[in-house]
């Protein structure tokens, strides 16, 4: 455990004292490439497990400080975009800059960003591009100099619509009327469930947001997010110290293991269609673990990353007797 962790959650506690503390990293600009890449990961995911094209609607889960997945999303023919946060984070500025530096990889065709997990190339055309799903056809409509010129629009203007598109961003998203009800084909998060509070209630209205036949796909990090100095050393963590960590943070982590994720979203009504998992062997040995993780699972214990992929049942008939 490293000691400045916990000073950052104690100093919650002070009054006046959260101006000193740094900016939560979910505000961190990670670079248009960064964007470009998890967009062309999650789509290729959905494709190969037969969800189709571009989607019409998508939601992402704590975008951070730019929209950019969702300007890439709109670039390559979606309709409508939701960026949903707990606490405001985007950057106008930013978000100009990212939408030009995409309008610029994808009328290149440009290949992935560096490699990362998973690991998608072989869903890949020969110059690491999803040209099977992102066609030139595709691409030539909805990279028009008026669809580009709307999304400009709607982040200079700070609005949500202009023309066809919608570009929204809504804070918080823990409250679940901040969406309609199946309302969203695609529901994307990138590193951003192992933050949330309440699982099941962030679960629950995803569920409630999607439309039936709806899809969602989430890269879940369970690492200790440099909280300390092993990977899942944040599991040797007694609660009354996790407490003072944690302090009034809107978010930091929840350390829910894969099978609470996997159990919640089943009893949620999901079918899981694909879950990808990444184990390490290099992190705390099990007689570290504190109380509360003392008989985690192995699985649970090694398990440092899922790429899961679900969907809600089209109808009440298909989720009766699933």
């Amino acid at each position: 455990m490293k000691i400045r962790s916990v000073v950052k959650g104690a100093l919650t506690f002070v009054p006046g004292a959260g101006q000193f503390l740094p900016k939560p990293i979910a505000g961190n600009n990670p670079g248009t490439t960064y964007y470009y890449g998890v967009w062309l990961k999650h789509l290729s995911y959905l494709f190969e497990n037969g969800m189709g094209g571009v989607p019409e609607s998508i939601a992402e889960l704590g975008p951070g400080d730019s929209l950019g997945l969702g300007i890439a999303a709109l670039l390559c023919g979606a309709e409508r975009f939701y960026g949903l946060d707990v606490v405001a984070h985007t950057n106008p500025a930013t978000n100009l800059q990212v939408l030009d530096g995409i309008v610029e990889l994808l009328k290149s065709r440009a290949p992935r960003p560096g490699k990362g997990w998973p690991d998608f190339d072989h869903l890949l055309d020969s110059k690491l591009f999803p040209s099977h799903i992102l066609t030139d056809h595709r691409l030539s409509a909805s990279l028009t100099p008026r669809r580009i010129e709307s999304i400009r629009r709607i982040l200079t203007a700070q609005q949500e619509r202009a023309e066809s598109i919608t570009l929204a961003y809504r804070v918080p998203w823990s409250d679940a009327r901040v969406m309609e009800r199946d309302n969203i084909d695609l529901i994307v998060s990138q590193a951003v469930l192992e933050h949330v509070v309440d699982l099941e209630e962030t679960y629950r209205a995803m569920y409630m947001w999607l439309k039936p036949g709806g899809v969602m796909s989430h890269q879940i990090d369970f690492r200790s997010h440099n909280l300390t100095s092993e990977w899942n050393g944040h599991r040797a963590i007694p609660d009354w110290l996790w407490n003072i960590m944690v302090g009034k943070r809107a978010y930091l982590i929840n350390r829910e293991p894969w099978s609470v994720h996997r159990r919640v979203i089943t009893d949620c009504g999901f079918e899981i269609v694909s879950a990808m998992q990444q184990y390490r062997h290099d992190g705390i040995a099990r007689s570290r673990l504190s109380q509360r993780w003392r008989n985690i699972s192995e699985d649970d214990l090694t398990c440092s990353e899922v790429f899961v992929q679900a969907r809600k049942p089209a109808s009440q008939r298909e989720r009766t007797t699933a």
